[in-house]
């Protein structure tokens, strides 16, 4: 038993003085120095001819283009066609649509009903020019005052919304046009 255990020693100690020996190496060039060099200029391709430009004194005279004019193709596979339409129905759709993108603030957004409702009557009574509107998305109910076209239009009735919210924030909304 232990003339097995030494030879399979003897054995994994060969083959790993084996495997880190150094590799010899190699020269499968036989002449040039030991470089690979190949002519590989035949399979470039020729560019066309350029006309030449020629100056004689204070004449230019320029070479005719010898290449004939080609027709227009129609291509057979195109979509523009096919987007045209569609791009036509989208913008269709959209002019049905009575809203456009703006903004609106939003002073309050949490799970709870009657805080929404609390902040809503806040609001109409510090400000009763501004119309709030208390949204349901689940879970959230979300309270939202006034509709703007623009964030500038928004921005001014931002900061005496802020004074009494402070958590009011400017949001994108949709805008319903009359």
């Amino acid at each position: 038993m232990a003339s097995l255990r030494y030879s399979v020693y003897i054995l994994g100690l060969g083959l790993f003085v084996f495997g880190c020996a150094t590799q010899r190496k190699t020269s499968t060039a036989s002449t040039g120095g030991g470089k690979y060099t190949e002519d590989l200029s035949i399979y470039r391709p020729k560019p066309d001819q350029v006309p030449t430009t020629t100056t004689t004194g204070t004449t230019t005279t320029q070479t005719p283009d010898t290449r004939k004019p080609t027709a227009y193709v129609e291509p057979k596979y195109a979509v523009n066609k096919k987007v045209d339409v569609v791009l036509d129905s989208i913008d269709r759709y959209n002019l049905q649509g009575n809203a456009v993108d703006g903004f609106t603030i939003q002073i309050y957004s949490g799970l709870k009903r009657e805080e929404a409702l609390n902040a809503k009557k806040t609001l109409t009574s510090a400000l009763p020019d501004l119309d709030a509107d208390v949204q349901y998305a689940q879970p959230n109910f979300r309270v939202k005052v006034g509709k703007y076209i623009s964030r500038l239009d928004a921005q001014k009735d931002f900061t005496e919304v802020k004074k009494r919210f402070p958590t009011a924030i400017i949001i994108p909304d949709k805008v319903a046009i009359n």
